[in-house]
């Protein structure tokens, strides 16, 4: 068979399973090479903790205790992840035959954009977290693509998925909203009539009702209070809507840097000539006038999601873990744009490789950069780690309080990479020198991180003698109680090798 043909030709469900299987495990696989415990991971694994009820999100504490067979959560990485990997390739396997009826190569490249995500690597860094996340992906992936002629299987099944979903992560409630605005794209592209719309509004609003009450008689149930407070509406609720979304915006804008500029204003390009075909296509003058309302409003409502509902909670959060909504708008850009591609040829849709290809070297480049801080990390580890148990002064301390000092300098050896790729910095996100919860691995048991004290570690000891002066930090030691002090590292402004 000539390699043309087998482009052009419609792949069958184990083909398009085993196509992704492969796509979403190359994805993951430089996190997996790292495999670095990321934040959370340091204290989780210590204490095979878990702590995910108070968050809301019952359903992972329940996934780990089910997987590692104890009422805990031993670290067992990367497994979790790889069940969550063979899962993603399953569910974007139905998404595949849900937008395409005859799928080929080109159709699958539309959908692995989903996974394909730039900000979702710092969700999948988390060891714990990460395969939660993408499980609560999988959940709200095969609510949308459930079909029952059963109007109770229809609405409840999709419900119950949506549910969960929100009990593993809650802000996958955005791309299930994101992929509803989607299905209305698609059923004017359709050419449905008008009461097949308002059908279908209707019955994602209800799932989505159905699914928050199930959601809190549930995990919901066990959120502590302070995760459930929104803005104060005293205090200009639209300017801090306005004030999170410029700080989104500004972190989303840091991955279109360089090539990866160009190769995204001409995907936008493609995009917008996929949406004015979409539009052509409409029978009379009205239609087209719909559509391409459709359209317009579809594309804000995406984009807003991209953070969603989070903009409206007072506990507001900027990391890259909250852009799972990102994922739908990269699948409506590849959506249009292979209509538009196709439109010219069958096999330019080919040319989807670009992007992907592009967003797959990032996930490499990040995968180096977090193998970089591991190494710092060690090394950090083993030079505090000494500089306390060499001095029995320090290894008898009560109490050994390290200050946290942020800088955006402290991992030099990837300064190259963040220049180039800007974003690579904003998904690490690791701007301390070093976690408390670290220590005890290297059998430094006395040293917290300190909180109530933090101004008095960092100012008020600085006028007495350092018992270690090292290149990063100082410890001093009052009576029979520590104190590591960090020095803000020096920027590298350019680099000559």
């Amino acid at each position: 068979m000539r390699m043309g043909d087998w482009l052009d030709r419609e792949l069958g469900g184990r083909r398009v399973w085993l196509f992704f299987l492969m796509a979403t495990f190359a994805y993951v696989l430089p996190l997996i090479l790292a495999d670095y415990p990321y934040i959370d991971d340091n204290w989780r694994s210590l204490a095979a903790g878990m702590g995910w009820a108070g968050e809301g999100r019952l359903f992972t504490q329940l996934f780990y205790n089910g997987l590692t067979f104890t009422d805990a959560a031993p670290n067992i990485f990367p497994l979790p992840l790889l069940i969550a990997t063979v899962a993603m390739a399953w569910a974007l396997s139905r998404l595949t035959f849900h937008y395409f009826a005859e799928p080929t190569v080109t159709h699958c490249l539309v959908v692995l954009a989903f996974w394909y995500n730039p900000f979702l690597l710092q969700n999948l860094s988390y060891q714990y977290d990460g395969p939660a996340m993408a499980l609560s992906l999988v959940a709200v992936i095969f609510a949308i693509t459930f079909r029952s002629a059963s109007r109770v299987q229809q609405l409840v099944v999709p419900a119950l998925l949506i549910a969960l979903g929100l009990g593993m992560y809650q802000v996958s409630i955005n791309v299930f909203l994101g992929l509803c605005a989607l299905e209305l794209l698609r059923t004017a592209s359709a050419r449905l009539p008008w009461p097949e719309w308002w059908r279908l509004i209707g019955w994602k609003a209800a799932q989505v009702a159905l699914a928050w009450l199930i959601y809190f008689a549930t995990a919901g149930a066990y959120m502590s209070q302070h995760r459930t407070q929104l803005l104060n509406g005293e205090v200009a609720p639209l300017l801090q809507i306005e004030t999170s979304a410029a700080r989104v915006l500004e972190k989303v804008m840091l991955l279109f840097h360089g090539g990866f500029g160009w190769v995204f204003a001409v995907l936008l390009l493609c995009a917008i000539a996929g949406a004015v075909l979409l539009i052509g296509r409409q029978e009379t003058g009205p239609k087209k006038t719909v559509m391409g309302f459709v359209c317009f409003l579809i594309v804000p409502v995406v984009v807003f999601l991209v953070p969603g509902a989070a903009l409206f909670f007072r506990d507001f959060n900027e990391g890259a873990r909250t852009l799972m909504g990102f994922s739908v708008v990269l699948l409506l850009l590849f959506y249009l744009s292979h209509l538009a591609l196709t439109a010219l040829h069958p096999r330019l849709p080919l040319l989807l490789l670009i992007p992907l290809l592009a967003m797959l070297s990032l996930s490499f480049a990040y995968g180096r950069v977090l193998v970089l801080q591991k190494t710092f990390a060690n090394t950090a580890l083993n030079a505090l780690s000494y500089d306390i148990a060499s001095r029995p002064a320090l290894r008898d301390a009560k109490r050994i309080y390290l200050s946290v000092t942020y800088s955006d300098h402290w991992l030099t050896g990837a300064a190259g990479s963040f220049k180039q790729l800007p974003v690579l910095h904003y998904l690490l996100n690791t701007d301390f020198y070093m976690l408390a919860e670290n220590l005890p691995k290297a059998g430094i048991t006395n040293v917290v991180a300190e909180r109530e004290r933090r101004n008095a570690t960092r100012v008020g000891y600085q006028e007495f003698v350092p018992l270690v002066d090292s290149q990063y930090y100082r410890i001093y030691l009052l009576g029979d109680y520590g104190f590591i002090v960090m020095k803000e590292p020096k920027p590298i402004t350019e680099l000559h090798w």
